[in-house]
């Protein structure tokens, strides 16, 4: 199956990363929006599944970035007419919203390789068997986090936020066998976006390191662990992505 992705960015420095070379290996095209560049959403009609991606802004921040109003709208779209919807951080909080549920400032910063854990639930469900049912260390950026929607089957939990990722389907999704999935972590990262990352929040992760500091890694160890972890990181949202293709 030829899938026809379309991504939503809200930076010019978090992209799909490792999700393109998937996307290329299996020959699913893809296209985007730059929402902080204005760019136009697509119909409906044009894409299978919308893949939102992170970023510094709050669900909430309207006034400074109204674009939100029409990407949350398409969002819910995309849910209601049995669209597979992904998101990563920012993306996550997105569309945990536009179902319903809280997204708040976390009372902590997670930055940089920490451990989660997945839930009973998530270790049992078809997309995630081949993710290890012992914790497992992965890439986090994130100081809001949200609620579970309801209905939502909770993915795992960290030590800092327990609610790191959810699978949800609407009515239309269960009858075609798609999916939302919501994710805190950036599975995607690689060498080349993490460093992207770490250079153009390093701000963010000085003042994390002082008010954080049992949760935010300095921008040395967090590229030096990258090292570690990216390979298996990318080979777990692989499995993940290709099992999503054969739920249809």
């Amino acid at each position: 199956m030829t899938l026809r992705i379309h991504a939503l960015f809200h930076t010019d420095y978090e992209d799909l990363s490792f999700i393109k070379k998937w996307a290329n290996n299996h020959q699913h095209t893809i296209t985007y929006t730059r929402s902080y560049n204005k760019d136009p959403l697509p119909a409906l009609d044009r894409f299978d599944w919308l893949i939102v991606m992170g970023g510094p802004m709050s669900v909430h921040d309207k006034d400074s970035h109204p674009w939100l109003i029409e990407e949350k709208r398409l969002i819910k779209q995309s849910m209601d007419n049995g669209k597979t919807v992904i998101g990563v951080c920012l993306g996550a909080q997105l569309i945990a919203h536009c179902l319903g549920a809280s997204v708040e400032p976390a009372g902590v910063q997670e930055i940089g390789w920490l451990p989660i854990q997945l839930t009973k639930e998530a270790q049992a469900h078809p997309l995630l068997q081949d993710l290890p049912k012992q914790p497992f260390t992965v890439f986090h950026w994130h100081g809001d986090g949200f609620e579970y929607p309801k209905g939502a089957i909770p993915l795992a939990t960290s030590k800092a936020w327990l609610n790191q990722g959810f699978l949800y389907q609407t009515p239309l999704q269960k009858a075609l066998g798609t999916w939302v999935m919501a994710w805190q972590c950036h599975f995607e990262v690689t060498e080349e976006s993490i460093f992207k990352m770490v250079a153009n929040g390093n701000k963010a992760i000085q003042k994390g390191l002082i008010d954080y500091p049992k949760t935010v890694q300095p921008p040395t160890e967090i590229t030096a662990l990258g090292d570690k972890y990216i390979d298996d990181n990318n080979a777990r949202l692989a499995a993940m992505l290709n099992r999503m293709v054969d739920s249809r």
